[in-house]
């Protein structure tokens, strides 16, 4: 009995101790690291992974490896050749993951087509070329899709003042449409008309969102960058079939 005593104790000291070497070296990590990453970029968390003796850092984001010491960093995606897994880009979608429920669905563009049974949010800005083509492609061609944009000022001051000009028109979903389609810009805006923009620009920096557009799905997985009409269908049997 003593000796199993003895052994327990021992096993619970390594435990403990293994724990304290861990956060340890994560300590160092952060204090080391974020300095080295610029533009005010925050660590989110730092995990030793089961490869190579690295460690995750996310920030921003982003998913950026490196040593126990910081000395190396090494950015882009982590493939196992054995299984064809993009090990990076399968742990971006459970960090970027979000609660689609809790987006402010009240300070967004909200447009159905057909029984509207599928939900995506987008946040565009308004200058945003890319999201144009989205919207006279993909969305112009996609059915039974609820969609809720939000419009998110990142591009240039001007984006400001195009977004205002739109959310204060009479019909707001024309009015993008208008712009973002065929073009057409809204009257300005009155001086005491308000807009989300604030909340929206917190949101995205919360969210980490640094460019446009920026899809959602009702399963909290996200696509950063425009998609093809057979990709989104594709994403949405995945939504489909993980519910």
């Amino acid at each position: 009995m003593l000796k199993t005593k003895v052994a327990l104790l021992a096993l619970a000291c390594a435990v403990v101790s293994c724990t304290a070497a861990e956060g340890s070296v994560e300590a160092n990590l952060r204090k080391v690291v974020e300095p080295r990453l610029g533009d005010g970029a925050k660590i989110v968390s730092i995990k030793k992974t089961p490869y190579a003796g690295l460690y995750e850092i996310v920030a921003d984001g982003n998913i950026i490896y490196t040593d126990k010491d910081g000395e190396y960093l090494f950015f882009g995606q982590m493939f196992n050749t054995r299984t064809r897994q993009n090990l990076t880009k399968e742990r971006l979608d459970i960090v970027n993951r979000i609660d689609f429920s809790k987006l402010p669905f009240e300070s967004a563009l909200k447009t159905v087509k057909g029984d509207g049974k599928r939900v995506m949010a987008i946040f565009e800005d308004p200058n945003c070329g890319y999201c144009k083509h989205f919207r006279k492609t993909t969305l112009k061609e996609v059915d039974n899709v609820t969609v809720y944009t939000f419009i998110l000022n990142i591009l240039s001051e001007d984006s400001v003042v195009k977004s205002k000009a739109i959310w204060c028109a009479a019909d707001r979903n024309k009015a993008w449409d208008d712009w973002m389609v065929d073009g057409k810009m809204a009257p300005p805006a009155p001086e005491n008309c308000e807009t989300p923009n604030a909340k929206i620009s917190a949101l995205a920096q919360r969210y980490g969102i640094n460019a446009t557009p920026a899809i959602f799905f009702a399963d909290g997985t996200r696509i950063p960058g425009a998609i093809d009409l057979a990709g989104l269908e594709a994403k949405f049997e995945t939504v489909k079939t993980a519910k």
